[in-house]
């Protein structure tokens, strides 16, 4: 009965949420979302946003966390991406909307085509969903949950920051690339930038809880780009990776600074293996 009446809140809150959105800009000095207007020159990151618990007033993070959570298309595989790149596309304003919620709204050309509302498209490797757009000043809008700026490397972005940008999988799409759900496994440190001559060397650091699904040779998602992993050092708890000049000119990493984050999603068929495993699977097929 409890959770009969939950949804039917839930529902009726989701029914009243305004078609239409627009944006506003957040201080870290604000206490409140009153009277927040837009400001082009921001440059907070949103780590200073969801992260300072330093204040005893309200923070943005309080102030989020008690709103209702946005339909996403995470909870299933609805949508499925090659980590082949379309196009760079720059952040053009983020905050918090009239309705509550926390929207960025990105500047693009490639991926707006064919684009319908509740499309899905990944940003750095993040699969979010198109809620607005306007072909005719080239840009999309996207909703951002708090748990999705805590989890992944979305939190660094300001005003100006460049992402990588790739629509959902069709099924004349060509697979260019390796399976990508557009669901962030975790993050990585950027630990080491090294040149050797038109390519460039990348070593990233990451949790254990995600190393343990990279192998070298094997496919990873950095940012959302298909790459193959060459090496994996255990005991410092990294892998490295190789980017051709081509990639370079055309996504986002090469652009990054050691000591950034960046978004990892390690290959779905090393959690299926595992799942299995930790399930007895292997000893019931060898015990027939």
């Amino acid at each position: 009965m409890a959770v009969s009446l939950q949804f039917c809140s839930v529902t009726k809150t989701l029914n009243n949420i305004p078609k239409r959105k627009n944006f506003y800009s957040i201080s870290q000095t604000l206490a409140s979302k009153s009277n927040l207007s837009f400001n082009s020159n921001l440059k907070t990151p949103l780590s200073n946003l969801f992260f300072n618990s330093h204040s005893s007033k309200s923070s943005p993070l309080q102030s989020i966390s008690r709103l209702p959570r946005k339909c996403s298309h995470h909870n299933s595989i609805q949508s499925l991406f090659t980590g082949i790149v379309e196009e760079l596309g720059e952040i053009k304003q983020l905050g918090y909307a009239e309705d509550g919620g926390f929207e960025m709204k990105i500047s693009a050309k490639t991926v707006l085509e064919d684009v319908k509302l509740g499309d899905s498209i990944a940003v750095n490797g993040t699969c979010l969903t198109v809620t607005e757009f306007d072909k005719k000043d080239y840009d999309f809008s996207v909703g951002l949950a708090p748990e999705t700026l805590r989890k992944t490397s979305l939190i660094e972005l300001v005003p100006g920051s460049l992402v990588n940008l790739e629509r959902a999988l069709q099924p004349s799409t060509r697979m260019g690339g390796h399976f990508v759900q557009g669901h962030v496994d975790g993050t990585g440190e950027i630990v080491s930038m090294e040149s050797e001559g038109d390519s460039l060397w990348v070593k990233v650091k990451t949790a254990p809880e995600v190393l343990k699904f990279i192998v070298p040779k094997g496919f990873i998602a950095v940012d959302g780009t298909s790459l193959t992993v060459v090496k994996v050092f255990d005991e410092e708890e990294c892998f490295n990776f190789m980017l051709v000049a081509y990639t370079q000119q055309n996504v986002v990493i090469p652009l990054k600074k050691v000591g950034q984050k960046v978004n990892l999603e390690v290959d779905i068929l090393g959690k299926y293996v595992e799942r299995l495993l930790r399930s007895g699977f292997t000893n019931v097929v060898s015990s027939t």
